[in-house]
């Protein structure tokens, strides 16, 4: 076998190191590229793992996390819970990612309802799962929407009435007929009565930035009596005794959605109903009316602040 000459291997020497700047190859031992720590490595290791670099803000370097104890109040309770922070090792400042500050705010939750004896969000789901439940099966049997169970569960604090609605359905019973008056609940079609509502007044109940103090009026009295006249409520709404009066229960949760609900996807009004309606309109053409008609009813008075109304207190009304 010829050997090349030392003019032709400087040629292949330089060929080769051309066609490595050209491509930008690099040569390195291939059994060890697996081993080697690379920075994208680590960040996706690091992001795996939930935890971020931090670096202190007074320029002492990369911090460190801890699972600290810390106290509050929160709404006029103390609680003490558990949360994670980066620490700088030298002059002690606290930071947070923002996984870090979500994981708090839900620390807090917890620890709050915990104080207050309301299911946890750890509770909650690990009720849910003893009962091989989903998320949408639990808000079936509740007769609630599945973004609530979603929320309770992420950390949103449910009121005193849906947490009773929850331990029943975690007992295995369904939350309905009293509470839903015989109905499932339906956003759309609270939606849709109220649309009928607003034609009948000629003017607008539901508005922008408003927390239903009025909307919530008329559909509670529409709901009401449609149970006491028919056996059946018009939206399947759950409704609590609340310091304005009547509300639908976990209202702030509902809002938006009923405000961007499509009542055309709501099954249509009943003769029946739109007479309801009409009745309760007629009573009531004033906002006011209907406010005040709700905070002298009895079956509102009689309950203790945050329980739920029962569909079976509809003959108890005075108003209509």
């Amino acid at each position: 076998m010829n050997r090349p000459s030392y003019r032709e291997l400087n040629k292949k020497i330089k060929k080769a190191r051309e066609t490595v700047l050209t491509n930008r190859v690099s040569v390195v031992n291939p059994s060890s590229i697996a081993a080697l720590p690379t920075k994208t490595d680590k960040e996706q290791e690091s992001n795996k793992m939930g935890k971020k670099v931090m670096n202190c803000p007074n320029g002492h370097g990369k911090m460190m996390i801890k699972k600290m104890a810390k106290s509050a109040n929160f709404r006029g309770v103390d609680i003490a819970f558990h949360a994670e922070y980066h620490v700088c090792p030298v002059c002690g400042t606290q930071a947070g990612t923002v996984g870090q500050t979500a994981a708090i705010q839900k620390a807090i939750s917890d620890a709050y309802r915990k104080a207050v004896n309301l299911l946890t969000g750890k509770e909650i789901r690990e009720g849910r799962k003893g009962l091989s439940l989903s998320q949408e099966a639990l808000a079936r049997r509740m007769n609630v929407g599945i973004a609530s169970i979603k929320r309770w569960e992420g950390g949103l604090i449910q009121s005193r009435s849906m947490d009773q609605a929850l331990r029943m359905a975690l007992q295995g019973r369904t939350v309905g007929d009293q509470y839903t008056g015989n109905r499932t609940f339906s956003i759309p079609r609270i939606k849709l009565v109220l649309r009928r509502f607003e034609s009948i007044l000629g003017k607008r109940i539901l508005k922008k930035r408003d927390k239903m103090l009025f909307a919530a009026k008329y559909l509670w009295y529409a709901d009401m009596v449609a149970f006491r006249e028919t056996g059946k409520s018009m939206t399947g709404s759950t409704y609590a005794s609340l310091p304005y009066g009547p509300q639908l229960n976990n209202y702030r949760d509902l809002i938006d959605e009923i405000k961007n609900a499509d009542e055309s996807r709501a099954e249509p009004l009943t003769p029946e109903e739109i007479r309801i309606i009409t009745r309760i309109a007629l009573t009531f053409p004033q906002e006011q009316m209907a406010y005040d008609a709700a905070h002298r009813e009895i079956i509102w008075k009689q309950k203790a602040t945050g329980s739920i109304i029962p569909y079976s207190d509809s003959a108890g009304l005075t108003a209509v």
